[in-house]
C-alpha cells in the first residue's frame, strides 16, 4: 500500500484531566477523548456486567487478564504500525510473540484490502466537543473508510462491539469537518489472541445511526459535567 499525503493532521499533546484522557488542540483548548466520553456515558446495564464479571473471578484476576490484553494490544498495534511504515520491529518477549502472530493474522486477512492510506494513529478533533487518534484512514476497497485494529481475548459477536461503532463514528465526523470528506464507511479488524481473524464493515445508514447514536452520547457526557458543577 501507498501513502497518500493528501490529509494533514495536526500534533497534539495527551493531557489527563481528573485522571481521564483529553487532548491539547493547539494549546487553545483542552478536548475529552473519545474514549472518555463512551466510558462516561457507559449505560449501567454494562458497568454493572463489568462489575458483576470482575467479581466472579476475583478483583486481581480481572486486573491481570486486562493489563495482559492492554499491553498484548498496544504490542499489536506497534507491529501493524512499523510494517505500514516499513520499518523494522521486533519483540521477542511472550506478549510480542503473541501479539506479531496477531498482526501477521490482520495483514494476511485485513490489510490485504487496502491500497493506499492518508494517515496513521493521526489526531482528530471536532472543535468544542471532543478529540482522539485514528489507527488508519485508508482505501478500504476503493473506498475511503476509518480503520481500527482491535485485539480481543475471544471472537466477539456484532452486538458485542457497539461502543467501537461509536468509536469510528466519532472520528469519522471528525475527519469530515477538519477534511471537508464524507466518509460513510467504517473498518474493524480484529485478532484473537488464539488467532483468529474477524472483519467488522459499518457503512451507510448503519454508519449513520452510529452518528447519530455517538452524539447523543456526547450530549449526555456534557449534561453529566453541568450536573456536576
Amino acid at each position: 500500500m501507498k501513502h497518500n499525503n493528501k490529509y494533514i493532521y495536526p500534533k497534539t499533546v495527551r493531557v489527563s484531566i481528573d485522571g481521564k484522557r483529553h487532548y491539547d488542540i493547539d494549546s487553545k483548548e483542552k478536548l475529552p477523548s473519545v474514549t472518555t466520553i463512551l466510558s462516561k456515558t457507559q449505560p449501567i446495564e454494562k458497568a454493572e456486567g463489568l462489575k458483576k464479571w470482575r467479581e466472579s473471578i476475583g478483583d486481581e484476576n480481572a486486573t491481570r487478564i486486562v493489563d495482559e490484553a492492554a499491553a498484548r494490544g498496544t504490542a499489536m498495534h506497534k507491529i501493524l504500525e512499523n510494517y505500514i511504515l516499513k520499518e523494522g520491529y521486533l519483540d521477542l518477549t511472550n506478549v510480542g510473540k503473541d501479539a506479531h502472530n496477531m498482526a501477521m493474522k490482520i495483514i494476511a486477512d485485513g490489510l490485504c484490502n487496502i491500497t493506499e492510506y492518508y494517515g496513521l494513529e493521526s489526531t482528530l478533533y471536532y472543535p468544542g466537543l471532543y478529540a482522539g487518534a485514528t489507527d488508519m484512514i485508508a482505501l478500504h476497497k476503493n473506498k475511503i473508510a476509518i480503520v481500527d485494529f482491535k485485539q480481543t481475548n475471544k471472537p466477539k459477536k456484532r452486538e458485542w462491539i457497539e461502543d467501537y461503532c461509536l468509536q469510528l463514528a466519532a472520528y469519522g465526523m471528525a475527519h469530515d469537518y477538519m477534511h471537508k470528506t464524507q466518509i460513510d464507511k467504517a473498518v474493524i479488524m480484529m485478532c484473537s489472541k488464539d488467532n483468529y481473524y474477524q472483519e467488522f464493515v459499518i457503512e451507510g445508514e448503519e454508519y449513520r445511526q452510529y452518528k447519530y447514536k455517538w452524539l447523543g452520547r456526547v450530549s449526555q457526557y456534557y449534561k453529566q459535567k453541568e450536573n456536576v458543577k
